[in-house]
Formats: C-alpha cells, structure tokens, sequence
C-alpha cells in the first residue's frame, strides 16, 4: 500500500490562529491511496489544473490513472477538483448522498430565483453522477463512517501490517483540534462529530486531517 499527501489544504478561517490572521479561500487534504490495481484520490479539493499538477509531482501519476476518487463530504472545499478525473469512479457515502440529495431537491423546489435554482440544478445533476461508496473500496481499504459534520461524513480507515491510518476528513479537521479536543463549530450535529472525533483518534496510529498535514496520533505514541 502507498498514501501519501498530494495537497495540503487549509480552513477558511482557524480559530486557534491569530484573529488579525486573513480569510483564505477553503480547501481539503487530498490524499492518494494505492492499494492493488486501485489507484484511489480522497477529496480533490483544488481546482482541477491545480491539482492534477500536484498529482503528477507528488506521484508521478497523470490524472487518467486513478481509478477512484472519493469524497468524505459533499462541502465544495472537498471537490472542487472532480472535473480533473472524468474517466474515474466518484465515490461518496450513501448517507452523505442521500441526505444532501434530499435537501437539495427540497431547496430547488421551494427557490424562486431562477440563477440559484440553475445553481442547484447543477449541484444536483453533479451529485447524481457520485455513486455511493461500497464498504471496501480496496484491499486494506474500508469505509469508516464519521458523521457530525455532516450527515455522512466518512473517512477511509487504510490497515497495514503495523500500524492503521485514517483519512479523517472534517471529523479531524486540523492538528489544533486534535491537540485542543474540539470540532468544527459549524458542524451539522455537534455531539455526533465529538463522538467520530474520539472514534477517530481511538483507532487511528496515523490521522489525515481535513484541512492539515498528516499527524502522528500523539494518544497512540509510545512513551
């Protein structure tokens, strides 16, 4: 198995940094996974020429070769850079889909402004073409549901010989949270994101954060 960081990404706005510190425009931690005859990418969330060129100095790889990209939520930050990746299977959780399929219809049923509802016809359209994700994407590769962010919020749990990592998405979004013990603020159900975030670092030896660098679980350090 090979994981590696392609692109690290960052908040709009960190509340454990400087408040003079400016706004920056969202993106997430893209990670790339080989495990097998799949060649997976989790949250492409720079524009597409970004980051197929960061695909490329990271692992050598043109976009054309991965197999599967899969997202942890639907938030633009995580996605921005699907259209790099047309010939690959677009994967999401079946939570995830459901719920924001579900609100997005309900949101274009009820607008009345004909430019936000060709907005939602789009995200709607996008959406209908992420399939939902199966338990195991790959060998040592598995789905590890984190909802509280959002509703299907999903991270990838990647098991090898001696130690487990965890792609967490949004459930760990930064190593200021990890070390502070804290959640998103603007999470879709607080108290279910508290409960992924300690499932998350009860499992974990290594955390892919959603907005930062890999971090060494510092629960899980020997002493």
């Amino acid at each position: 198995m090979d994981i590696r960081v392609v692109s690290i990404g960052t908040l709009s706005r960190n509340e454990f940094w400087p408040a003079e510190t400016p706004d920056r425009t969202p993106h997430a931690t893209t990670t790339f996974v080989q495990s097998g005859d799949r060649l997976i990418l989790v949250d492409p969330g720079l524009p597409p020429q970004i980051v197929a060129a960061r695909l490329t100095e990271r692992t050598g790889l043109a976009p054309s070769k991965i197999t599967d990209v899969f997202l942890t939520n639907f938030r633009p930050a995580h996605r921005a850079g699907l259209g790099a990746f047309p010939n690959a299977r677009w994967l999401i959780s079946e939570t995830e889909r459901e719920v924001m399929g579900r609100s997005l219809v309900e949101r274009f049923q009820q607008e009345q402004e004909q430019e936000i509802r060709a907005l939602l016809q789009q995200e709607i359209a996008l959406l209908k073409r992420i399939q939902p994700a199966p338990d195991k994407l790959a060998n040592q590769v598995d789905l590890f549901p984190l909802p509280g962010y959002t509703p299907g919020t999903c991270g990838l749990l990647l098991c090898q010989t001696n130690s487990t990592t965890l792609v967490a998405g949004d459930a760990v979004p930064t190593i200021e949270h990890l070390e502070h013990g804290q959640v998103l603020k603007h999470a879709y159900d607080i108290e279910q994101a508290r409960e992924s975030f300690m499932e998350a670092i009860e499992i974990a030896d290594v955390i892919i954060p959603g907005h930062d660098n890999l971090i060494l679980n510092p629960t899980r350090r020997p002493m």
